[in-house]
Order: C-alpha cells, then structure tokens, then sequence
C-alpha cells in the first residue's frame, strides 16, 4: 500500500471523511556511524520506503489511531494524552503529538491511519518515519508550520522524552529535510547541512543480514561511555574539546596513553570517521567514485576493527559485495552488531549484483538475506498523487 489512493479508501472508509494524506521516508546511512552524539558529521540518504499518514478531524475529543500494518486502532483522548510509553507501537506517533501538545499545539481529536512499507527492525528507520509523517499530518492539520530542522528535533524529542530511546537526530532530520537524488551531509553539532549528489547511475543497495546480536544494547551504552571517557582525558589537556569533534589524531598519539585501552580505539574510530564523512561529500560533490569507495571500505574497517561494532555476517556480507562486478562500496549501515550493509552499485549492475550478493551470502553462512535496490528519495510532503518505487 504505497499508493496514498490506497489508504484514502481505507481511511474513507473507516472514518467516513476524506483525509490529507502525508509521506515520511526511511534512511540508510551512506558514511558516518557513531558520530552523531560526538557532535560529528554523518551522511544519510532518505530512500524510496517510506510511511504514509492520513488525517481527518474529529469532533468528540478522541484521538484514533489505526495501524494498517498491525490492524489495530488505538484511541486516546484528546485532553487527557498519556505521558509516558507503555511498549506499544502507538507510543511513535503518541509521542510527537504528546510532545506537540507540549509545546501549546493542543487538538480537539483527529482521525490518523498509518502505513509503512519500511522493513521493520531492518535499522532503516521505521520508528523515525512514522514520527515525522504523524509530525507533518498533525501540524498540517493544526495549522501551524515548523521548519524542516526544527521538526525534525520535535521529532528527536519524542523519541528521547517519551519513547525514552536514546537516538541522535539523524533518522528523523533526514526524513524531513532529504532530497531526491542527493545524500545529506549534516553537522550534528548546528544542524547546518549541505546536498551531495548521487549520480543517476548509481543504485543504493540495502542488503539485510538477518542478524541482530543480543549484545547491541549493553554494547551501545558501553561504547558510548567509552567515547565520553576518550573526549573527557582530551579536554584535560585542551580545555575547548567538548566533545570528540573537537579532537584530532594527534590528540591520540599525545594522550592516548591515559585512556584505556578501548576508549583509545572507540576515539581512533569517531575521529577518523567524522573526517571521512566530510571527505565522502566531498568525493560526491566531485563526482569521485572511486574515492568515496575507498572512504566507505576504511569506514568499515574502523567499524569492524576499532570500534568493535560489527560481526562476522556483516564482515562476510561486505567481504563478498567486494568481489562483484558494479560494486563501488560497502560497509556496515546503522548501530552495528548485525542489521544491513549498504552497497553503493552501478545502476545497470544492481538487479544482478543483489541476485549474486544473496546467494554467495546464504551458501556462506545458511542465512537467506533481504536485499533492497533503492534510491535516493525527497523527504517527508503532503502527497497530491500516488507515489511509486
């Protein structure tokens, strides 16, 4: 149901009123992973899945809430939001509009449907997708405009304050700001943000590994603190390092000596990858492919190697991309420890490298993989027409 006229009807037909209907896309992330709460840079692209939100006002003080993906409807009232989780996939757009009515933006009830046909748990960003589509219905409905970054942290928020999930700003920033046909290159410390584009030759290829290791909560919290204890030794020395963002590699060489051990290569990791996130815009803007190859293939070496953020299916999803034809880079995409490697193809090759890509993986490791061929998409909009991959 990515057609918006499909969800018309359903919506029609379950509220008996004619709804606007908004679009909200997932993302891979092309270059930049654990960098975002260093106040570094990272590199994302909004892709051709995507969550589609139709609205209709009430006027009995409820909320409802259907999910077409669940099959469930989930009813609040207005006056009386919840103010807290309860582990239930209402609480994505629960929270933006708890967070909204926070902010003054209060409503007498509405009617929202929702569809996505972003993989969930693929580390695509379903959860920031519906966060900004219900963002963009909400205020749409309410009449009341935001800019693209500052939904976008309205967004963030929801996730952080009510979700209670620690993300950075990345999934729901590109979901609203993203451009067709372009990467985003977005400095997590200003929000400031420039376009790279993505030549029409060239396919993103989502291939999922089908692996979530059991580690990658703790794991996160751990590398973290890790990160925080590496910026906090700089700063010691160089009282205007704040954050990793602010250091360099020569920091490590000077006082690495005073961190342990793993926070020596978590910093190595976070220093080394905002530098070749700007340096992958860069390749982009100047059309060098074969640079930005060589950018994505050490970003997943430090990945795999320095930040420890891997496995070995991922490793083996990556090692085999490398050996077919149309390849231009691979490397590990999102929080790590499993979930989906993103391969940049040359177009014409894509349908044949993902077919060669998913039966070396399943021979290699007995695990039928989901690939995707995608590409760059606009972000979130009122939509007026049907939408197509």
């Amino acid at each position: 149901m990515h057609d918006p006229e499909a969800l018309r009807s359903l919506h029609l037909s379950r509220f008996k009123a004619e709804p606007e209907i908004f679009a909200a896309p997932g993302r891979v992330n092309l270059i930049g992973e654990h960098t975002d709460y260093a106040e570094g840079f990272v590199m994302p692209a909004a892709i051709d899945f995507a969550t589609l939100a139709a609205i209709s006002p009430r006027t009995d003080g409820k909320i409802v809430i259907y999910s077409e993906n669940f099959r469930e409807e989930h009813i609040v009232e207005a006056a009386a939001l919840p103010t807290e989780a309860t582990q239930h996939w209402s609480d994505y757009p629960l929270g933006v509009i708890a967070i909204l009515a926070g902010e003054g933006h209060r409503t007498t009830g509405f009617s929202l449907s929702l569809y996505g046909d972003v993989p969930l748990g693929s580390g695509l960003s379903s959860s920031a997708a519906i966060e900004v589509a219900t963002a963009l219905a909400v205020t749409s409905l309410l009449n009341v405009h935001y800019p693209g970054p500052q939904l976008a942290r309205l967004c963030q928020r929801s996730e952080n304050e009510f979700v209670r999930s620690s993300c950075g700003i990345m999934d729901q920033f590109i979901s609203v700001n993203g451009e067709a046909n372009h990467a985003l290159l977005l400095d997590c410390r200003d929000l400031s943000f420039r376009l790279a584009p993505i030549p029409a030759n060239v396919a993103l290829v989502i291939a999922n590994t089908m692996v979530k290791h059991s580690v990658a909560g703790g794991e996160y919290t751990s590398r973290r603190a890790e990160v925080e204890e590496a910026a906090s030794v700089i700063a010691r020395h160089r009282h205007e390092v704040r954050f990793l963002r602010d250091a360099n590699v020569d920091d490590l060489k000077k006082w690495g000596s005073e961190m342990s051990p793993n926070a020596l290569k978590r910093a190595r990791h976070v220093i080394t990858e905002n530098s070749r996130t700007v340096a992958a815009a860069d390749a982009l803007i100047h059309h060098d492919l074969k640079e930005l190859g060589r950018l994505m293939a050490e970003a997943h070496e430090s990945y795999s190697k320095d930040f420890e953020a891997s496995c070995a299916e991922a490793d083996t999803m990556v090692m085999l991309a490398n050996k077919l034809p149309g390849l231009i880079g691979a490397r590990l995409t999102g929080g790590g420890f499993g979930g989906c490697t993103i391969n940049l193809v040359e177009q014409e090759q894509a349908p044949k490298f993902a077919e060669a890509l998913a039966g070396s993986y399943a021979d290699a490791t007995g695990i039928k993989p989901q690939i995707h061929i995608c590409h760059a998409s606009s972000g979130a909009h009122k939509v007026t027409a049907s939408l197509s991959h």
